[in-house]
């Protein structure tokens, strides 16, 4: 996998409700779940793949909220494995 992001990856992104952030250097989305124990099972699940790819998100929870930026620091920009986190947490979201 190259390391810069396809535009058709970035608006695959877009489509599934990431905005830009930081200038366009960032995802960024917000996740509402039906309460704190859900919010928190997906973050486990999400960092389970973070770690397993090396590639780490930015995020917060707030009771059923999580919010998370994805940028790859080492860059100074996205990426795809941004996308490809991107997708993985869309995907382990939906549960």
């Amino acid at each position: 996998m190259s390391d810069e992001i396809t535009e058709d990856d970035r608006a695959a992104a877009l489509e599934r409700g990431w905005a830009l952030a930081d200038e366009g250097k960032a995802l960024q989305k917000t996740f509402e779940f039906r309460n704190f124990i859900e919010a928190f099972g997906f973050m486990t699940r999400a960092a389970l793949w973070a770690e397993k790819w090396n590639h780490h998100p930015d995020w917060s929870n707030s009771y059923k909220r999580v919010d998370v930026t994805l940028t790859s620091h080492d860059t100074g920009g996205l990426t795809a494995r941004d996308a490809k986190l991107a997708k993985k947490i869309d995907q382990l979201a939906k549960g």
